[in-house]
């Protein structure tokens, strides 16, 4: 006999696939063409950007050429994504634009041996076990799952990548396996 608390979990999950069969549908239309490098689908509820330590423009950066793997980087065991490291960005602003407030806030970070703390825009949910790691050795792009961040001044959650009917369409496209274990742990029995 089942305890409450699996058939609680039981209902949730199922709660959760009706919700994303819904939203797979929707998903599965085309995208409009402002999202054409992303295969997720626009934020429904756009969130406004987080309050960032030091003004950062993607579109300045990303303009000039610097890949996303310069300054975000996958140690293991893979699951996210790193900020810049400190000595990253003095690497070309310890003689680049050093008059501008910002860039002097920088230097005293650097000087200081303090990571700057910036603040993740995107935030895995609770219960969902995921890696970047895997995608990117897939091959699939940051702008995928990401959007158009090279258009953006401030980096804000611009997709729906957090939402499991992106998730699944994704998956379901690219026949990879959209089954719960692939993105959900199960509690230990």
């Amino acid at each position: 006999m089942l305890c409450r608390l699996e058939v609680l979990a039981l209902l949730v999950v199922a709660f959760a696939f009706a919700l994303a069969a819904s939203g797979v549908a929707q998903a599965a239309q085309p995208a409009p063409a402002s999202s054409a490098l992303s295969a997720v689908q626009a934020n429904p509820a756009p969130h406004p950007a987080p309050e960032q330590p030091l003004p950062y423009s993607h579109k300045t950066h990303v303009g000039m050429g610097v890949a996303c793997q310069l300054c975000h980087v996958n140690p293991e065991p893979g699951k996210e994504m790193t900020f810049p490291n400190t000595a990253t960005c003095m690497s070309c602003h310890a003689k680049l634009a050093t008059d501008r407030p910002a860039i002097q806030k920088l230097a005293g970070y650097a000087h200081s041996e303090q990571p700057i703390p910036w603040v993740r825009v995107y935030k895995l949910l609770p219960g969902v076990t995921w890696s970047h790691r895997k995608h990117l050795e897939a091959g699939v792009p940051c702008e995928t799952c990401h959007g158009a961040v090279g258009n953006l001044e401030v980096m804000s959650e611009t997709t729906a990548i957090t939402g499991m009917a992106s998730c699944i369409s994704c998956h379901q496209a690219h026949k990879v396996s959209a089954a719960c274990n692939v993105c959900h742990s199960w509690p230990a029995k």
